[in-house]
């Protein structure tokens, strides 16, 4: 077993490789350029919900209040009539950048902390490079990527969006894992 205190350096150097490899992968102009469509009639739309000052969160349109009203036939029409959609409505203006790079940085820490926790618990001292690669690697690709798979099954979000974020995902994890074969107390 190796303590979670023993593992700091890992732990930084990881999410801070991760949070640089994914700001290049999300600045380059091909990778994620096309990740969301542009809403056809998009002034249209924008005009006609702007009067209704939706607050911002998660909308499911059509949406029911009960098993009865799925049922409904009422319900059936709209569904059959549309649009039908899942909408996530953000505060107006520009958001905050530095908030988000902030909440992203700690999200990286987190699972990489994780990651840590784990293979610590599975790998004592001394080990090689390959052994602590495999644990923190196989970890952090599950916290990069698997929960993202659920907004495509459940939500129809663009198949292609989580295959290119999966491919992230992996990037990330192998550069947390090869920093935490590196990094891993002899």
């Amino acid at each position: 077993m190796t303590p979670l205190s023993a593992l700091w350096l890992p732990i930084l150097l990881s999410a801070v490789f991760v949070f640089v490899a994914s700001s290049i992968i999300h600045m380059a102009p091909l990778w994620h350029r096309n990740d969301f469509s542009k809403l056809p009639r998009e002034e249209a739309v924008i005009a006609a919900l702007r009067p209704l000052a939706i607050p911002p969160g998660d909308y499911m349109i059509p949406k029911c209040n009960s098993r009865e009203e799925m049922k409904s036939a009422a319900f059936q029409e709209k569904l059959k009539q549309g649009p039908v959609m899942v909408a996530t409505v953000m505060p107006n203006g520009m958001f905050s950048m530095g908030r988000s790079l902030a909440l992203w940085f700690l999200y990286i820490a987190v699972v990489e902390v994780f990651a840590a926790y784990i293979a610590g618990r599975a790998i004592a001292p001394p080990t090689t490079f390959r052994r602590a690669f495999r644990f923190t690697g196989a970890v952090s690709f599950i916290g990069y990527s698997l929960a993202l798979w659920q907004l495509t099954i459940w939500y129809r979000r663009a198949f292609s969006l989580a295959v290119k974020e999966t491919i992230d995902g992996i990037i990330y994890a192998v550069i947390a894992g090869v920093t935490f074969g590196w990094l891993w107390p002899r």
